[in-house]
């Protein structure tokens, strides 16, 4: 579970002046969710998923992790814990000059497996996203949608209990999204994976989500399970997504 109390987060511009991007956000992330942000361009989105993966600290606020406060944890811990994220990115960030097992097998020689077992888990994780055929090949050589499923597969690698998703699929078709959006579910379903997305796309929201926040210029103006985040009163913003007049 991951617990997200009154976090705020503030830069400085080049002038010195503070740039308020997050400001008191509470929200609850169970496990096995699949958790649904969005809120537009600049809303704060990006920036809660930097906290929840430990590369950038809140302002104030506390974020918690199973019980566990993560500015509290020691170096050791914090280890542990990005051993416990895996992360899906827009670019898809693969390695260009490595084949796609060679992707998929990138984190594992780089944390404590055994040469031998590296193998089978690339096997077993390529069936998972039904690349099977595609080991050998380069990422040049895949369509975006493949190539997301290679980059699902490589934040698999060393089993995460979290998998946060940073817009998986704005660089997609219509087509394609659907068939990532249903593989991140079977995922969800067949591993038990708690999963977080970042959109500014309502239909990845609709299609896979059990609950949503939504974010409207660092502020929290509405959350809950969507399939009831806007049967009451709901914010304007909100109601635009959802192509809702305002309850």
């Amino acid at each position: 579970m991951i617990e997200i109390k009154n976090i705020s987060k503030q830069y400085k511009t080049s002038e010195g002046k503070p740039l308020h991007v997050l400001n008191d956000v509470t929200f609850t992330i169970e496990d096995r969710d699949i958790y649904g942000i969005i809120g537009m361009s600049g809303a704060g989105k990006s920036t809660i998923l930097r906290l929840i993966g430990l590369l950038d600290t809140p302002s104030s606020g506390e974020i918690s992790v199973d019980g566990k406060r993560l500015s509290s944890l020691s170096s050791k811990e914090k280890i542990a814990y990005y051993k416990s994220i895996g992360t899906v990115f827009q670019g898809y960030n693969l390695l260009m000059q490595k084949t796609v097992e060679e992707n998929i097998a990138f984190p594992l020689e780089l944390s404590p497996h055994n040469k031998e077992d590296i193998g089978p888990r690339v096997a077993q994780l390529l069936s998972l996203v039904g690349l099977e055929d595609k080991g050998k090949a380069y990422p040049k050589q895949l369509s975006g949608g493949q190539k997301q499923r290679v980059a699902i597969a490589r934040a698999l690698a060393i089993n995460p209990k979290f998998l946060l998703c940073d817009e998986p699929t704005s660089a997609l078709d219509s087509l394609t999204t659907t068939s990532i959006l249903h593989l991140l579910q079977n995922l969800n379903q067949k591993l038990g994976i708690t999963i977080v997305i970042i959109t500014h796309e309502i239909e990845v929201v609709k299609n896979i989500c059990n609950k949503v926040a939504v974010l409207e210029q660092g502020v929290l103006v509405d959350n809950g399970l969507v399939a009831t985040i806007t049967q009451g009163s709901y914010h304007p913003i909100t109601g635009r997504f959802f192509g809702k007049e305002n309850g």
